[in-house]
């Protein structure tokens, strides 16, 4: 049996029929005051088009609070270098988008090349 999602007490139904400032009481003080700031111009335009149901969204708005609206769309969110596809869950209202679109990668290291140990110089270059 699947454990069903609740926010601080409240099942997703719940939240979906919140508006925002409802929905702001249920989240961390860093996140209740960015909502209450007030969003940016890009932020409202991403907004505007999640609650249109357009078919790509693409965002650089990496710092934008999700909110109930989002949640079940596929959002690619700009990590520098290209566009991470990421489908918004129940489990991540309250987050920023930016933390589910990393921006550095694992380092993986090769082998040494010649020369960069002093037993690699024994070796014959062919």
């Amino acid at each position: 049996m699947a454990k069903e999602f609740t926010l601080r007490g409240k099942t997703l139904e719940e939240i979906k029929k919140m508006d925002t400032q409802e929905f702001t009481k249920l989240l961390t003080s860093r996140e209740r005051r960015a909502i209450k700031r007030g969003t940016t111009h890009q932020q409202k335009m991403l907004i505007k088009a999640v609650k249109e149901n357009k078919k790509t969204l693409k965002t650089h708005a990496r710092d934008l609070v999700i909110l109930p609206d989002m949640i079940g769309k596929t959002i690619k969110i700009y990590s520098g270098k290209d566009w991470v596809p990421v489908l918004i869950e129940a489990d991540m209202l309250g987050h920023r988008l930016g933390e589910f679109a990393l921006t550095r990668k694992k380092v993986t290291h090769s082998a040494p090349g010649v020369g960069a140990t002093r037993s690699s110089a024994a070796l014959s270059v062919r």
